[in-house]
């Protein structure tokens, strides 16, 4: 099991926030309920890592949680609904830790922005469980193609950039978004099956793409 600490969110008083309610049966309500479910979708990546997502069950999640196995149910109706709400919540924990990145970055300075999206999202593919294999939900088909992850991720990243690059996240830049997000997804997968620390020349042959394709979009 790996140290969480280098990517847990900052310590807050009230309880983590629940992932996307369109992945859970019912929200947590109360601090319990919520520590719970943190424990089922810690648990859930742990076992991504250990025996990766065709040998995932549920019991085994609830077991290693350690919590009954109606637990799981009363959040979720199979493991693909657990395991996107995984997804979500490495989105919602990728996009703090960007932010948190992008204080020192100047405005305007859309290079230095891309550099910090793509070395967090290179920090968490190396150290967060079950990264590696779900991100935000690119690595497992599913069977809609209009739930494609990547296009959540392209809308999440325009949003949350918008101000910083002074562009609001107009049809256009956000369709730059997705096109830069899917290269970059592609690019990054060829560099852990290369390498399973990310083969860096790669990495960097990636990073310069997309430095010239959004040089069109951005300059």
């Amino acid at each position: 099991m790996q140290d969480r600490s280098a990517f847990e969110p900052s310590p807050a008083p009230a309880a983590e926030s629940p992932p996307a309610p369109a992945a859970l049966r019912r929200a947590p309500v109360q601090r319990r309920s919520a520590e719970r479910l943190t424990r089922i979708l810690d648990a859930c990546a742990d076992l991504l890592d250990e025996t990766g997502y065709e040998a995932l069950t549920t019991r085994s999640v609830a077991e290693r949680a350690g919590v009954p196995i109606g637990s799981v149910y009363r959040f979720f109706g199979n493991k693909r609904a657990l395991v996107d709400a995984l997804a979500h919540r490495n989105l919602e924990r990728y996009a703090e830790r960007v932010t948190r990145r992008l204080v020192p970055v100047a405005q305007g300075d859309w290079r230095a922005a891309l550099d910090a999206l793509l070395d967090e999202y290179l920090a968490m593919k190396r150290t967060a469980p079950g990264f590696a294999l779900v991100d935000f939900g690119t690595q497992i088909p599913v069977g809609d193609p209009g739930a494609a992850p990547n296009h959540r991720v392209a809308d999440h990243l325009a949003a949350l950039l918008s101000d910083h690059i002074g562009r609001a996240p107009d049809p256009a830049l956000r369709r730059a978004f997705l096109v830069a997000v899917e290269t970059a997804d592609a690019l990054i997968r060829l560099a852990f099956r290369v390498d399973p620390a990310g083969d860096e020349a790669i990495v960097g042959e990636a990073r310069a793409l997309l430095r010239a394709y959004l040089a069109g979009v951005l300059d």
